[in-house]
């Protein structure tokens, strides 16, 4: 039977520094998925209008296998969706797009993998059931984090931003996401932020690059002792992030952004690959690999 070649790709805006394309390429060329990947840098306001070329397949190009979804488009893409998932409509951001092709047209389905990324990298990094959870940052990745957090039994989960954006019903975001996963947590200001990563047993930092930096500084001059704690910075780029370093320097330990980046990765290919897709462990290793990361 003749294997017809597939196409994927990571969207964003911006996109230049996504290390997806790294990681699913060395993945399909591991399974021997005749697959593309690209990098396509869409902004909010064109959301809508890519998602319409979808439903228009070009008879001349492969057909797509399924999407990586990043910031801005998170939550921007989940009118365009035929279905969700029950973790995407939960949180009500998506960061995947898988593609059914059926005689009545294309089926397209959001999915969210930031959350098994998530769970995956802290207990990858040795996390125990952690009591005490802080999230730093309220979009969507705050979203999955919340999520994440219930997964690992937290018994406290407090999130610290400066604005708590609304969803389009009105509701706050994140909040929303508690409720729906089933997974109680206080909103926090800002100013609490610093005391509260002293106090918390994980801290999962979902703020861009550099957005720390105004909190590293102040965890810098009360000096605390970070010893038996975790963060997880989901921003690799720059890598370490200068929280990363305050954190180590004081006795805490790190789990990179890129962790987690590997793990949600792997559940993406297994998605797009489907009966490729055979050895996870392998598929794990590979992309570590591709990332110079240690393997499992």
């Amino acid at each position: 039977m003749t294997e017809f070649a597939r196409r994927a790709a990571v969207l964003g805006h911006p996109i230049g520094h996504s290390k997806s394309p790294l990681l699913h390429r060395a993945a399909y060329e591991f399974l021997g998925f005749r697959c593309t990947y690209d990098a396509v840098d869409v902004p909010e306001d064109r959301a809508a209008a890519f998602a319409a070329t979808l439903r228009e397949p070009d008879a001349a190009e492969p057909r797509w296998a399924g999407l990586s979804v990043t910031m801005p488009l998170k939550a921007a893409l989940l009118p365009a969706m035929d279905r969700l998932t029950s973790m995407a409509a939960a949180l009500r951001v998506l960061n995947t797009v898988t593609f059914d092709y059926t005689d009545n047209g294309v089926v397209l389905t959001g999915h969210n993998t930031d959350v098994a990324g998530i769970v995956n990298a802290l207990r990858h990094a040795g996390s125990r059931p952690a009591p005490r959870i802080a999230i730093l940052g309220s979009g969507g990745t705050a979203c999955a984090a919340v999520a994440a957090a219930g997964a690992l039994g937290a018994a406290t989960v407090d999130v610290y931003a400066r604005r708590f954006p609304a969803a389009a019903d009105g509701t706050i975001a994140v909040q929303a996401a508690g409720s729906r996963t089933e997974t109680p947590l206080s909103l926090r200001s800002w100013e609490e932020a610093a005391t509260a990563c002293q106090a918390a047993d994980v801290v999962i930092s979902t703020l861009p690059p550099r957005a720390a930096d105004s909190l590293a500084d102040t965890v810098t001059s009360g000096a605390p002792d970070l010893s038996g704690t975790v963060l997880l910075d989901v921003a690799y780029d720059p890598w370490p992030s200068r929280i990363a370093r305050v954190w180590a320097d004081r006795g805490g330990r790190i789990v990179p952004g890129q962790e987690m980046l590997i793990y949600q990765a792997v559940e993406q290919v297994r998605l797009f690959a489907g009966e490729k897709f055979r050895d996870e462990l392998a598929v794990t290793n590979v992309m570590c690999d591709a990332l110079g990361a240690p393997r499992r």
